[in-house]
């Protein structure tokens, strides 16, 4: 079994590129197959998040809920930083509001789910960036409205809807870590326990690849369908995941952390929170029909970004 997991962990960027290829493959090849896709996403992930967190050592994570500089470091970084980056990049789709609505709150939000496996990918200090995650998640429900209306109006910041927020803080944060916890606390116990620690953690490059596919399959053909419109939103969010990984690079050695810590401040500034916030795109009013695609565009972007940082860092360490 560990041969198995040490091959996947060396293979884990290919296989994730072609988890993202197979997906594109299959939601392009197979329209109906998005909405079964669209489906398994949050089981999908949350088993992932369950096998990562599996791998978390519980006992240092009261130290990093203590780690004030990290903490302060990820929320100047996403709520002080990234707000004025996220408007400037909005003002080159300012032509169309649906554009700019969907791209201000795909930027506004810092993603509190995935990020955490990317980081322990990466070689970052997963654990700090689980023990920031309710300050992420309390802090984005309450600012984004504000900024929303002070970046495009009251309209769209009174839509913002605080459900998927918490649903996906009870679903994919809490109830994976309260397993995960449960688990490792019966693995000392009993052989079952282990035996389920071992199977769940040779199972996180799988799951991670089929996480990727089911994105991509369930959103790649809505994307093309209207790719004519959406181009304009592609070299934005690649300038914000440029610009904000060598910002987080910056605020991580200004604030003097080591260097796993550095990677988790990157991974925080530039990942976002695109499937929490893409029902609250769903839910706006028609004449804002584009905004769940601008969400999407962002997510199918942010995942190639991800594995290639990850490739960065890998061939780092």
């Amino acid at each position: 079994m560990s041969r198995v997991i040490e091959w996947g962990e060396r293979h884990q960027v290919a296989l994730s590129l072609a988890a993202i290829a197979v997906g594109a493959a299959v939601g392009l090849g197979y329209p109906a197959a998005a909405g079964p896709l669209e489906l398994s996403i949050t089981p999908t992930l949350g088993l992932l998040l369950y096998a990562t967190f599996l791998g978390v050592p519980f006992g240092r994570l009261a130290g990093a809920f203590r780690d004030g500089r990290f903490l302060t470091t990820v929320l100047i970084l996403n709520f002080v930083i990234v707000p004025p980056i996220a408007f400037g990049l909005s003002r080159f789709v300012a032509f169309d509001q649906a554009l700019v609505v969907g791209v201000l709150l795909v930027l506004l939000t810092p993603c509190v789910d995935y990020v955490i496996v990317f980081t322990g990918l990466a070689g970052g200090s997963r654990e700090r960036l689980l023990a920031a995650t309710p300050l992420l998640m309390l802090a984005q429900m309450a600012l984004l409205p504000l900024y929303l209306w002070l970046m495009v109006g009251s309209k769209s910041a009174t839509s913002v809807d605080l459900h998927p927020f918490v649903m996906a803080f009870l679903l994919l944060i809490a109830l994976p870590l309260a397993l995960a916890a449960l688990t490792r606390a019966l693995a000392a116990r009993t052989r079952v326990a282990r035996a389920v620690m071992t199977a769940a953690l040779a199972a996180m490059v799988p799951l991670m690849m089929l996480t990727l596919a089911a994105v991509v399959g369930s959103q790649v053909a809505a994307v093309v369908g209207s790719l004519g419109t959406l181009v304009a939103v592609v070299p934005v969010f690649v300038a914000f995941a440029a610009i904000m990984t060598g910002l987080g690079a910056a605020v991580g050695r200004v604030a003097r952390l080591d260097t796993p810590t550095r990677r988790a401040v990157v991974f925080s500034g530039v990942t976002r929170n695109s499937l929490v916030v893409l029902p609250l795109a769903l839910a706006l009013p028609s004449a804002f029909a584009l905004t769940p695609l601008v969400v999407v565009t962002q997510t199918l972007i942010e995942l190639i970004v991800m594995v290639a940082l990850v490739a960065l860092y890998s061939r780092r360490r």
